[in-house]
């Protein structure tokens, strides 16, 4: 993504993630910009409400450090992407697409929206093949398919963290479906506002099946700072 329009003095007003700045160019709901502070560090935002007057700029790093009339918008012209290319599993992601695992940049070959596009849901084939994810409780009485999600809701001090851990360490497809998939099975860990101890341990179990010939990524909303982590078993 190239710069499009770069706009000096225009911010009024920083309330927590929000940037406040007159409106003198005509932009768009959710593109990315760019908000550089006297201390040089750019942050990445996008576009969150628009009225006549303002621009309403949604930071997806802390803004700490930012002074009104220090600060420097750059409007970048399209939404946030986020690089894929065949190194993407077996590593860690933040909320907007960033390595975070100290390992190499990716070797990007193609870029996609980090909000996705809208899915048809009619255009989904139907979900068959059944997710064994070892905990026997899931298993027999809210069973799992390919294809679906399982929000985990819990309360302070119970063990959700470790309950995720295990489906995201242990879970695979039985025998004749894991046969006769045609594409690898992947599991997607999303962490959403989970504290560091949580995200590290909950990467534990995807370190290790990558070093055993499996494979592991992550990914989030664009709007938290999450910490994910993704796994795939590969194909014996």
């Amino acid at each position: 993504m190239q710069p499009r329009v770069t706009v000096h003095e225009a911010a009024v007003k920083l309330d927590g993630p929000l940037l406040f700045l007159r409106r003198t160019l005509d932009v768009g709901l959710g593109e990315a910009v760019e908000v550089e502070g006297s201390d040089g560090k750019r942050r990445l935002g996008r576009i969150a409400a628009l009225d006549e007057q303002l621009v309403t700029v949604e930071l997806l790093e802390p803004g700490a450090g930012l002074a009104l009339a220090d600060t420097v918008v750059r409007f970048l012209g399209t939404p946030i992407e986020f690089g894929v290319g065949p190194g993407l599993l077996g590593r860690v992601y933040d909320g907007v697409g960033q390595v975070i695992d100290g390992g190499p940049p990716l070797a990007v070959r193609e870029r996609l929206r980090v909000d996705g596009l809208p899915l048809n849901p009619l255009a989904r084939a139907t979900p068959r093949a059944f997710i064994e994810t070892g905990i026997t409780s899931i298993d027999l009485l809210n069973s799992l398919v390919r294809g679906q999600k399982l929000p985990i809701f819990s309360g302070g001090g119970l063990p959700h963290d470790r309950i995720a851990v295990e489906i995201a360490g242990h879970a695979r497809l039985r025998g004749e479906a894991r046969g006769a998939a045609k594409d690898e099975f992947a599991i997607v860990f999303c962490g959403i506002g989970v504290p560091h101890t949580t995200a590290s341990t909950s990467a534990a179990p995807s370190r290790r099946r990558a070093h055993s010939s499996e494979a592991r990524c992550s990914s989030t909303s664009p709007a938290t700072r999450a910490r994910s982590d993704c796994s795939r078993r590969a194909s014996p």
